[in-house]
């Protein structure tokens, strides 16, 4: 890439990250993080014994002993649970806002007087939105790690390794809120077709359900389409937890095939924004 185009990229990655501070939506995820971080700093006591046991107490109360190395399993099969089920919705929820804005009278002609190729524009605000998320989801998943790896001395890279699965979906994700954004310049709609995918994708996951339920072949059939089609986040959750316990993985196709949804979608956006006249 040449080194101009490094240039404006960075500064469009610089301005989503301004907009995402002023708008409230940086510090709001980073405060939420804390909290989180702070909970297992100060509240969560664990008390090594011999290197194979763990008292655990938990707002002064004490649990009991357990394995320590099934603890740290546990948290961390739960943090990586929740940054992927409750920390996409937030994820999604908090960027849909910054996609639509660039759209806003004067800004977008401001944008487009400088002499940067459209597709650069919303290539640069994606990047900057998916950097945004990213680097809170990692300061969490991070600072949890070295906490608990100083209390317990069990170090598992496997954790900090499943968070780029989170991250990995909310790319995809994020190419839904672009393209929705590019054609409606609407944050609440981009949200609300975002969350729809997800929940139908859910849904068709259990495939193997429906299609029993169902009593004819061509509705089957949609079933199986759709699932195809769209992203799937329920197998991305399970490859997720399956490094978080050390797992290799079997079966890449909800992958490479929810990555090229993202590709196809993203790539739908970047041609309608090309085609927009302002």
């Amino acid at each position: 890439m040449p080194s101009s185009a490094v240039r404006v990229t960075a500064a469009l990655v610089r301005d989503t990250f301004r907009e995402a501070f002023a708008r409230k939506i940086f510090w709001g995820l980073f405060g939420f993080a804390t909290v989180l971080i702070l909970f297992f700093l100060f509240i969560m006591k664990i008390d090594v014994v011999e290197g194979a046991l763990a008292t655990i107490s938990l707002f002064g109360k004490e649990t009991g002993t357990q394995d320590v190395q099934r603890l740290v399993r546990d948290v961390h099969g739960a943090i990586a649970a929740f940054l992927y089920g409750i920390g996409l919705f937030l994820a999604v929820f908090a960027s849909a806002g910054l996609i639509p804005t660039i759209f806003e009278p004067g800004r977008i002609e401001l944008l487009l007087s400088k002499p940067v190729a459209r597709s650069h524009i919303l290539l640069g605000r994606y990047l900057g939105n998916l950097l945004v998320v990213a680097s809170n989801m990692l300061y969490l998943v991070l600072a949890i790690w070295v906490i608990l790896g100083v209390k317990t001395g069990i170090w598992s890279a496997a954790f900090v390794l499943s968070t780029f699965a989170t991250i990995y979906a909310f790319a995809v994700l994020l190419a839904i809120v672009v393209y929705v954004g590019v054609r409606s310049e609407s944050a609440v709609l981009a949200t609300v077709v975002t969350f729809g995918v997800m929940i139908i994708g859910m849904i068709v996951s259990q495939k193997s359900l429906l299609e029993r339920l169902l009593t004819s072949e061509w509705s089957r059939n949609v079933v199986r389409g759709i699932y195809y089609v769209l992203p799937k986040m329920v197998d991305l959750g399970n490859i997720s937890r399956q490094l978080v316990r050390g797992q290799s993985i079997e079966n890449w196709t909800p992958v490479w095939s929810s990555g090229l949804f993202g590709l196809v979608v993203l790539m739908a956006g970047l041609l309608a924004f090309r085609k927009r006249d302002f």
